[in-house]
C-alpha cells in the first residue's frame, strides 16, 4: 500500500524573533521586525466616529499615531488597564505606499523569543468559518501555545491604515523683511 505523507499546511509565520505579549490569559506574538518600541500607557486623545477599538491618537515625539485596543479589536471582555498594560508601537505598510506607525494596547509584554521553522505550526482548520485571518501561525513556547499575529491585517482590515497621516506641522519661520 503506497501511503503519501500527509500534506501539512505551511504557516504564514516565518522563523525569526517575535515579541510576545498577553491579552487576558493568552499569549500572542508580533514579528520583532515590525516593532519599533514599547511605551507606557499615556493620555490618548479620542477621535470622533472611530470604531470602538480605535482608542484615539497619541503624540509620540512629534508624530501623531493612531492607537487601538487589541482586547476590543478581538472582541474580548473589557478590562481595566493594569500597571503592566502598555502600547506596542509597530510599523506597518500603508495602503498608499511607504510605512506608518500604529499603536496597540496590550495587557503586558512578556519577552522576545527566537522561533525556528520547527517551532511554528500553521493555523489549524477549525471547521466552519471562524475568524483566523489575523493569525500567521501558532508557536509552542515552553509548553504553552502562542498565537502569532498578522500585524498588517489587524491594522488594515477596517480602514485604520486608511486614515490620513496625522503629523505635527513644521514650524514656520518668520519673514525676514
Amino acid at each position: 500500500m503506497n501511503q503519501e505523507p500527509s500534506l501539512r499546511a505551511q504557516p504564514a509565520a516565518r522563523e525569526g524573533r517575535y515579541l510576545t505579549f498577553t491579552l487576558g490569559d493568552e499569549s500572542y506574538g508580533f514579528p520583532v521586525l515590525n516593532v519599533r518600541e514599547i511605551i507606557r500607557l499615556c493620555p490618548i486623545t479620542p477621535v470622533p466616529r472611530m470604531p470602538a477599538h480605535v482608542k484615539g491618537v497619541i503624540n509620540l515625539r512629534g508624530t501623531v499615531i493612531a492607537v487601538l485596543d487589541l482586547r476590543a479589536k478581538f472582541q474580548f471582555a473589557a478590562k481595566d488597564y493594569g500597571e503592566r498594560s502598555c502600547i506596542i508601537v509597530v510599523q506597518v505598510a500603508a495602503p498608499s505606499g511607504g510605512n506608518t506607525l500604529m499603536g496597540a494596547i496590550v495587557d503586558a509584554v512578556e519577552e522576545v523569543v527566537q522561533l525556528t521553522a520547527d517551532d511554528i505550526e500553521a493555523t489549524p482548520d477549525f471547521g466552519g468559518a471562524p475568524e483566523t485571518r489575523y493569525i500567521l501561525g501558532l508557536a509552542t513556547i515552553e509548553g504553552s501555545v502562542n498565537i502569532l499575529l498578522n500585524i498588517e491585517k489587524i491594522f488594515a482590515e477596517d480602514g485604520t491604515l486608511s486614515l490620513p497621516p496625522l503629523t505635527k506641522p513644521e514650524p514656520t519661520q518668520p519673514d525676514k523683511g
